[in-house]
């Protein structure tokens, strides 16, 4: 499992987490939805008409809820950074996989599995994939050093209720609805870890498109299963989806024991911004999933568990810190310029992030809402570089919407500053 590249980039530690026992190893449970920006969650004040979802309210309320972080636009690239704790230019992977667009991410890349392999940890992924060059590629996950797979290889499902999984490198036909199938996999999964401690990547395919309506028992909707209605108002059935998925995680949630639950860091993120169909109108046409603006970049993070601080955090986190956080709390150290610990965070302490970068890249040309470029910011400005258009700097603090771009007119010697900053940053980290 290219042990030559791994013995390299890695350090084994004996710490766990912050101000948890170092005898006592935390399990570690990461859980991705898929679509969901900003303001698809009631945890933030962003938009309205948010989904019901009372689970993940809950952990907003009792864990740590991180008001600054940032994904790719798409979904494989934000997979990618997780598992290589790498920007995309590094990997090569800088937009969503297609039939006809896209780079899966190497084999040959140290993976977070990779680093957790020389660990007592028992190790998963259940849920969508989506990081290999082919869907037919169904042997992908183990080139990555994942022994222990099951879910979507492909990018999204044709039917929520009738689909093809994979499992370790066989695949089969599905006729249960997507949410509750990858559920009913991972209560399965964990309550079989009796000996040591685990992390499950659990990546659910909810709330991505199609939007069809969930079964009753998962959502408090009343909708119509009608294909016009869906296209003439399909912000109910996104928001249904978000429900159901909020309902099967608090089922998961109940299925584990407590000695267990109490002993999980739990970290719940969205992998992109929302798509453009239900967007809210808080962000504006063209600023959505897709784009490198903060409506298709600014997601919802929120951790919960053992060394966890309640409250909000203003640290700019990036997709990348994932992967030396998880690591982290397994004790392996991860030394790269990309990906910072958060461990620290999650006790109290600041961030060593300056600026956050997100990038959307590809051979072909940008569809319908994507934008193609890059933005990179600090704890209040943010410089962003699209493609083909002249780069714009926007004052989140005062301009949350990204409505007005400080570089047209006059230019103050402190935004002059600001653009030297952050021109520098992005230099630095290219090099």
């Amino acid at each position: 499992m290219r042990l030559h590249h791994f013995i390299a980039a890695t350090v084994l530690t004996t710490c766990s987490v912050v101000s948890h026992a170092a005898t006592v190893k935390p399990n570690i449970l990461l859980i991705i939805a898929d679509d969901m920006g900003l303001d698809a969650s009631h945890c933030y004040n962003v938009g309205k008409n948010q989904a019901n979802m009372p689970n993940i309210e809950k952990m907003c309320a009792t864990g740590m809820v991180f008001e600054k972080t940032y994904a790719a636009p798409v979904c494989t690239p934000t997979r990618s950074t997780i598992m290589s704790g790498m920007y995309g230019f590094r990997t090569g992977v800088g937009s969503a996989i297609s039939r006809t667009n896209g780079n899966g991410l190497s084999g040959d890349t140290v993976s977070l599995f990779d680093r957790l392999d020389k660990t007592d940890y028992a190790k998963a992924i259940i849920g969508k994939w989506h990081l290999a060059s082919s869907r037919t590629d169904i042997n992908h996950p183990s080139e990555l050093g994942v022994d222990d797979y099951y879910g979507l290889i492909s990018g999204g499902v044709p039917d929520y209720y009738q689909w093809t999984s994979v499992r370790n490198g066989v695949a089969n036909q599905e006729n249960g609805y997507a949410t509750t199938v990858f559920t009913d996999h991972a209560v399965d999964w964990i309550a079989k870890q009796q000996e040591n401690p685990w992390f499950l990547w659990l990546a659910y395919n909810a709330p991505h498109t199609p939007f069809h309506v969930p079964p009753n028992s998962l959502t408090t909707a009343n909708l119509v299963d009608d294909a016009a209605e869906i296209r003439s108002n399909p912000l109910p059935y996104y928001n249904a989806a978000l429900e159901a998925l909020d309902t099967e995680i608090g089922r998961l949630l109940s299925t584990m024991k407590p000695k267990v639950r109490d002993n999980t860091v739990i970290i719940f993120i969205g992998d992109n911004g929302t798509p453009g169909q239900v967007a809210r109108s808080f962000y504006g046409r063209g600023r959505v999933k897709g784009s490198i603006f903060d409506g298709g970049t600014h997601v919802p993070m929120v951790v919960t568990g053992p060394g966890v601080t309640k409250g909000r955090s203003n640290t700019l986190v990036n997709t990348t810190d994932l992967h030396a956080t998880i690591a982290g709390l397994a004790g392996v150290t991860v030394n790269s310029p990309d990906t910072h610990n958060l461990i620290p965070v999650f006790a109290g302490q600041s961030g060593k992030r300056d600026f956050v970068y997100v990038e959307h890249f590809s051979d072909a040309e940008a569809r319908r809402a994507d934008v193609h470029g890059w933005a990179i910011r600090d704890d209040r400005y943010k410089l962003v570089a699209a493609k083909g258009e002249p780069q714009m700097l926007f004052d989140l603090d005062n301009d949350p919407q990204e409505r007005t771009n400080l570089l047209v007119g006059y230019t103050s010697p402190e935004i002059s500053a600001v653009i030297a900053k952050l021109t520098s940053a992005h230099v630095a980290l290219k090099k």
